[in-house]
């Protein structure tokens, strides 16, 4: 029994949240020189923005598309989903200015 409710919830965990047309792990662009140069963000910033984005957001939902939101929405977003996902401070500037040059692409 005990197994069996575990891995109920083990299912609901990785599948309950996602969704396939929110978005997949594809679309999301890798942080690239352009990228940095254009937003004016080093490409260490943004690479440590974009694992963070990728392990963790993925958890509770399907990875959201940039594109999908404006980027002012992101800046009021993401503060809160960072405390949710209980990630620090410094993760989530990194993640904001990832989503934020992803914007300016």
């Amino acid at each position: 029994m005990k197994k069996s409710l575990y891995c109920l919830a083990l299912l609901s965990l990785l599948f309950g949240c996602a969704t396939e047309e929110q978005g997949g792990i594809s679309e999301v662009p890798n942080p690239s020189p352009q990228m940095a140069e254009k937003s004016g963000t080093p490409i260490t910033t943004l690479e440590r923005g974009h694992a963070v984005y990728m392990m963790q957001c993925g958890q509770c939902h399907a990875y959201p598309l940039p594109a999908q939101l404006e980027a002012a929405e992101f800046v009021t977003t993401v503060p809160k989903m960072v405390k949710h996902a209980g990630l620090s401070g410094e993760q989530g500037s990194d993640v904001l200015a990832y989503i934020l040059a992803v914007k300016k692409m």
